[in-house]
């Protein structure tokens, strides 16, 4: 087995809430010093995080590093928007462009007023994208995308288009990746053992439509606190997966997919309603996700022992390590930015 090297990893730039995107352009270089394969960038998130923007200025002052979208959204944009967006960003980063796509929540798509996406739509959507892309002219297309007369491109540029892949939690979504998809983004908090039972669904999907699986990359999202102290890990780790695990729509589908103990779940997710109402109470002290640090803590250790890198910046090598041998192709550093991942990038080469 050849020897796992930094480059198999990715990392964040610009996490949660931003409204400066400026930082995120020194994370991207320090990302390509350290040797990591791809910088990615989460859409939607904050009024300073159009992809298109950031991820051009990514483009322009690096040279090696991959850059892409984790994620982007089909219905925000149109289907010759994006097709343009994908080889554009491919001729300018010399074919460094990933486009990551998801399904969001539905409450996001009714406040914006747009229809909620369905695995039909998302199907549909990389169909007219790689329709596009082939040089084909779509004429007279009505389906769960939606309908468009005429989607044509009167010149080509001599790219090769972007890999497309998405975002996923559950089996179907999943093997929907493995179907029609280059990759899977699978949702921080997954353990290696709930990677690897998706590895074989999204495989086993690809086979059956007629793909090679070794096409489909797999592709974990760890949330990571190398050598941080406590007040830092609580931010990085526990209010995160206190985040996802109080909503049903993402915490029931992350429990199912690692075996977790549904009542386990259903406890916190009454400690952590009773935390932000005593926290109303107390005229909001606590902003933000911090309110539910303390719920998280009730949910057992092992839970995030399995799914998480704390601890030295060996510590968390060991756990990339641990993702790589259930079968992810690449992981990406979820919690912390570039900055803060020397010593488990050194540590992972290391013992690589």
């Amino acid at each position: 087995m050849a020897p796992r090297t930094a480059n198999l990893l990715g990392s964040y730039i610009l996490p949660g809430v931003e409204t400066n995107p400026l930082p995120g352009l020194k994370q991207a270089t320090e990302a390509e010093r350290l040797g990591l394969g791809t910088v990615w960038l989460s859409e939607l998130q904050g009024p300073m995080k159009d992809a298109g923007a950031v991820l051009g200025f990514v483009g322009a002052l690096t040279s090696k590093i991959a850059m892409g979208t984790s994620i982007s959204h089909f219905g925000t944009r149109h289907p010759m928007v994006l097709a343009s967006w994908g080889l554009t960003m491919q001729a300018m980063t010399g074919g460094r462009f990933r486009f990551g796509f998801g399904r969001g929540t539905p409450q996001r798509w009714k406040g914006f007023g747009l229809p909620i996406p369905t695995l039909a739509s998302l199907e549909d959507h990389a169909g007219l994208l790689r329709r596009l892309w082939a040089h084909e002219k779509i004429i007279d297309h009505d389906g769960p995308a939606g309908r468009f007369p005429s989607l044509v491109f009167e010149d080509f540029p001599d790219v090769a288009p972007p890999p497309l892949l998405l975002a996923a939690i559950g089996p179907k979504t999943v093997a929907l990746a493995g179907k029609a998809f280059d990759g899977v983004l699978l949702h921080p908090f997954i353990t290696p053992q709930g990677v690897a039972t998706s590895r074989a669904i999204a495989h086993a999907a690809a086979e059956q439509a007629g793909r090679d699986p070794a096409q489909v990359k797999i592709i974990a999202q760890v949330v990571m606190s190398p050598d941080m102290t406590q007040a830092q890990i609580d931010k990085a780790v526990f209010s995160r997966f206190g985040a996802y695990m109080a909503f049903p729509g993402i915490g029931d589908l992350i429990s199912t997919a690692n075996g977790w103990d549904p009542a386990e779940v259903a406890s916190f997710r009454q400690a952590a309603a009773e935390a932000v109402e005593a926290n109303k109470a107390a005229g909001s002290p606590l902003k933000g996700r911090d309110v539910l640090i303390a719920p998280a803590r009730r949910l057992p250790a092992a839970w995030l022992s399995q799914s998480a890198g704390m601890g030295s910046g060996a510590d968390c090598a060991a756990t990339l390590h641990s993702y790589f041998d259930a079968g992810a192709d690449e992981v990406v550093c979820h919690g912390v930015t570039p900055d803060g991942l020397e010593s488990t990038v050194r540590a992972f080469v290391a013992a690589g």
